[in-house]
């Protein structure tokens, strides 16, 4: 075998595993997940993880629906916060609702599209979210860099500021009401469970 065969096997190989790994899992109809997030005040002082200050904002527990998962290598926030999750809960977390919504991410945004609306605008708006995800450690890490859409989790942690030596700042947002540019929440991950 020369290399131009090798390498095209492991290519091929890659694309595969790429492909079965990232397929969203089927869900019958219904909605996943009934609650909604749940904030409340910080309970922690700021506190150094890796090399940014994090002050929590809140505390914030969820259970949610993976919409799609985007692995981030080399923007700024990479090495804070390596994977977006867009998530859904409530009717966003109900696969025939979902059927009929087109989802992606990219940039650190989620976006959707529908032909029609197969539930309120609003409801699309304020029943899902991009988050950005700060793994408290490897184990987490490695779970959120697994997730496939369809999945169900329930996660703990803080709602963050982020501040960097160098004067970068990430701030969450607080509110599941609002949309675009500051929009995501940006989530101190303590504990992960994979459903």
């Amino acid at each position: 075998m020369n290399w131009k065969q090798f390498v095209f096997i492991v290519l091929i190989a890659y694309g595969a595993y790429h492909h079965f790994s990232q397929r969203a899992i089927e869900i019958p109809a219904g909605a996943l997940v009934k609650t909604l997030p749940e904030q409340a005040s910080a309970d922690t002082t700021p506190f150094t993880f890796k090399t940014y200050t994090l002050t929590p904002l809140a505390n914030f527990e969820l259970e949610a629906r993976v919409l799609s998962q985007e692995t981030y290598t080399f923007d700024r926030g990479a090495d804070l916060a390596p994977v977006d999750l867009a998530l859904g809960w409530g009717p966003m977390s109900d696969s025939q609702v979902l059927s009929q919504i087109q989802i992606s991410q990219s940039n650190r945004f989620y976006f959707w599209h529908v032909d029609a609306f197969p539930i309120p605008r609003q409801a699309i708006e304020t029943h899902s979210a991009n988050m950005h995800m700060i793994p408290a450690n490897p184990s987490i890490e490695a779970q959120l860099k697994a997730l496939r859409a369809g999945q169900k989790i329930k996660l703990q942690g803080y709602l963050v500021q982020a501040n960097a030596p160098d004067g970068f700042y990430w701030k969450s947002s607080l509110t599941r009401d609002d949309t675009g540019a500051g929009a995501c929440e940006l989530v101190f991950v303590k504990m992960l469970i994979v459903e």
